[in-house]
């Protein structure tokens, strides 16, 4: 449903019942609170920054790609802005949860740093993380806030998950750290040294093979362990 063109500010309404699905129980999701429905969105605008970029993507290209008209899309979402913002958090959202169950599947420290780190860098080298990324720098003078969502530490990101592991470590005396937070940076550059730079400034076409990703996270875990494992009693 397009707006209609008057002297005055649009105003867009939504359509008749496009937002209005049913709940389980049989009653029907207020307008802009069906779950379902803002996915379905999302998805759509993630097809059309993918496919076009943020600045050239427009309102309209993303109602075709989601399959909803605009009156239902500006109920769920103030603008393309807002729906980046929305994407950078579920995003961010997806890779800390899965980098977090591989951490903490594992009682041995080295197996759990080795998945961690593999599920990482693998997540931060992958094609749509590296898109999005150079859609965030392309945007950062005019629109400071986007950098700040998408690398800001709240909720959560890997350093903090990494972090709030290392804290538990060292009472236990598995680990022997000062400073977790700068051992966290530090294996995390490690762990991606030589990928995600090159894969995000375009040296690197493609992400790179598992078997590499492994690689450079076994040596990785080798150096860490060597400079923060338990310290050995005479």
């Amino acid at each position: 449903m397009e707006p209609a063109k008057t002297g005055q500010k649009e105003t867009i309404q939504p359509d008749n019942g496009m937002d209005e699905q049913l709940c389980p129980g049989g009653g029907r999701h207020a307008a802009g609170e069906d779950p379902a429905k803002r996915e379905q969105i999302l998805e759509g605008a993630r097809r059309a920054f993918m496919n076009q970029g943020f600045d050239a993507a427009s309102m309209n290209d993303i109602t075709r790609e989601a399959g909803v008209s605009k009156g239902t899309l500006y109920v769920y979402f103030e603008n393309k802005e807002d729906l980046f913002k929305a994407l950078i958090i579920q995003g961010k959202t997806r890779v800390v949860q899965t980098a977090k169950h591989a951490l903490n599947d594992h009682d041995d420290v080295e197996e759990s740093l080795f998945d961690f780190g593999v599920t990482l860098t693998t997540s931060m080298t992958a094609e749509e993380t590296i898109r999005s990324m150079r859609m965030v720098i392309g945007v950062i003078d005019r629109m400071p806030h986007l950098a700040e969502r998408f690398f800001s530490e709240a909720p959560e990101n890997g350093y903090t998950v990494l972090k709030a592991y290392l804290d538990r470590q060292v009472p236990a005396g598995t680990l022997d750290i000062d400073n977790t937070e700068m051992a966290a940076r530090q294996f995390i550059e490690m762990a991606q040294a030589g990928l995600f730079k090159h894969r995000l400034f375009g040296g690197m076409c493609s992400a790179p093979p598992r078997e590499q990703i492994e690689g450079t996270v076994t040596a990785a875990v080798r150096v860490f362990m060597a400079a923060y494992g338990p310290k050995k009693t005479a």
